[in-house]
């Protein structure tokens, strides 16, 4: 083989190497949330409204400078005009040029700008903290997602080892049956059973691929693509050892984004209804203007008659009129609010409005956080509770379905008998699956609530 073909075989060796590396990528949860953090469609919609929010905040400092303005026109004149020469009507064509630059400012207008700015940079810090709160209820689906996963794979994992318990025990009375020792009556029941278990097996896959799909939506992932997740064993491994709801609730409150927002959504509002009270405010401006013009009807003085009458030649030169015809002012002026159809007073009322709403929406907010930390704490205790009771059950019911397997091996209990005891054993193997995933991810919603990242690190014996 020749070196070209060396280098080509290597080069697509790496390749598929490569892509057999992405292929068996397993992302654990943090990867994931990070993941949602930095594609997800919403996300970046709220990350445009806070750039826009900073926008309006510069234009709202900008708009403190005075303004300036600039303007040139060309006109073109014919008929009777008076002339800039004598000041005398003559029928006579003209070109003119003007050039102006004006000038204002205000100064002084209720405080009505430093409101505005103000107003703007808490609107532009509720932005934020808006997409914040995008980015935490993002991270709580992801969890929540990625749980469900995990709680599915277990179900499928329980239901597959009945199905081949059932397996087994078909084989096994299948002999005994053909030695005689056992009706075919209950290789029929057993048998039941097994294809009962397997539709229950079909089942619980069908929900772990549909698990599958809902997270990948979560972080816009193609369903085509290839992806799987990080397998942990997660085993609850102590009592629950939970701060106090009000301890929780009081921390939460310097921590939830959508807390912050409120407050500075009141604060905006406080800032609206202070350019609401300004407008009744006198306003004091200055403003100013500088201007000039050319005509081509503006001679130049070459002299005098005898009679001392001006002589005049050609138009005098453009740059000896700009600077001759320059006029200039500068104006200081006070603008008083009389009458204004009482729009003043009605926009302080709605001001007010508006203000009192953001107060009430804060409250609520608050209100809302406390009950939700409230219902999470009362939600994980009870889950632990029912966990416990779970694992008692099921730790008892497998040494039942164990005792009666022996004897239906034996002959000492029908089929009945057994697959009511195998299906006992099932059902509490389900339960308490979905007790320990229900306390998990409780105690993740108390987690978040205190600030901590979201992972499972902390319930991790080892990864499958």
């Amino acid at each position: 083989m020749n070196k070209k073909g060396v280098f080509l075989l290597i080069v697509f060796g790496l390749l598929f190497f490569s892509v057999a590396i992405i292929a068996q990528k397993q992302w654990t949860l943090e990867e994931c949330i990070a993941y949602a953090y930095e594609n997800n469609l919403y996300i970046k919609q709220s990350k445009l409204g806070v750039e826009s929010a900073s926008y309006d905040l510069a234009q709202r400092k900008l708009s403190i400078a005075p303004s300036v303005n600039g303007s040139l026109s060309q006109n073109f004149g014919w008929g009777r005009a008076p002339d800039p020469q004598t000041n005398i009507y003559a029928t006579q064509q003209t070109q003119r040029a003007f050039f102006n630059v004006s000038t204002d400012v205000t100064l002084f207008n209720g405080l009505q700008q430093v409101n505005n700015i103000r107003k703007a940079q808490f609107d532009y810090l509720a932005a934020k903290y808006d997409s914040d709160k995008i980015r935490n209820d993002m991270s709580l689906n992801v969890a929540s997602a990625y749980l469900l996963i995990l709680f599915n794979l277990e179900l499928v994992n329980n239901s597959q080892r009945q199905v081949d318990i059932s397996n087994e025990q078909i084989a096994r009375t299948k002999k005994q049956v053909e030695a005689g020792a056992k009706a075919k009556g209950n290789l029929y029941d057993i048998q039941a059973q097994g294809a009962t278990e397997e539709a229950t097996l079909i089942s619980n896959k069908n929900k772990l691929m549909l698990s599958y799909l809902d997270l990948m939506q979560l972080l816009d992932l193609e369903a085509t693509k290839e992806f799987d997740i990080e397998k942990p064993k997660l085993e609850i491994k102590s009592t629950p050892n939970m701060m106090p709801v009000d301890m929780i609730y009081n921390k939460s409150l310097s921590l939830m984004p959508e807390i912050k927002s409120a407050e500075l959504k009141l604060r905006s509002a406080g800032r609206t209804l202070a350019i609401s009270k300004g407008a009744r405010s006198p306003r004091v401006f200055a403003s100013g203007s500088l201007g000039t013009l050319y005509s081509d009807q503006i001679l130049e003085k070459i002299g005098e008659t005898p009679n001392g009458f001006p002589l005049y030649g050609d138009t005098r030169p453009f740059s000896d009129q700009f600077i001759d015809n320059r006029d200039g002012s500068i104006v200081f002026g006070l603008s008083i609010p009389v009458f204004n159809g009482y729009q003043v007073s009605t926009n302080i009322k709605k001001s007010q409005i508006f203000f009192e709403n953001a107060s009430i929406d804060l409250q609520l907010e608050k209100n809302k956080l406390r009950k939700n930390i409230e219902s999470a704490y009362a939600d994980a205790l009870g889950a632990y509770q029912t966990f416990l009771a779970r694992k008692k059950s099921v730790d008892a019911l497998a040494e039942s379905f164990k005792y009666t397997e022996e004897k239906f091996n034996v002959g000492m209990v029908n089929a009945t008998d057994y697959n009511v005891s195998k299906i006992q054993l099932a059902n509490a193997e389900s339960d308490l699956s979905s007790a320990k995933f229900d306390y998990i991810f409780k105690t993740k919603i108390l987690d978040f609530y205190l600030g901590k990242q979201l992972t499972l690190s902390d319930i991790t014996i080892t990864s499958e």
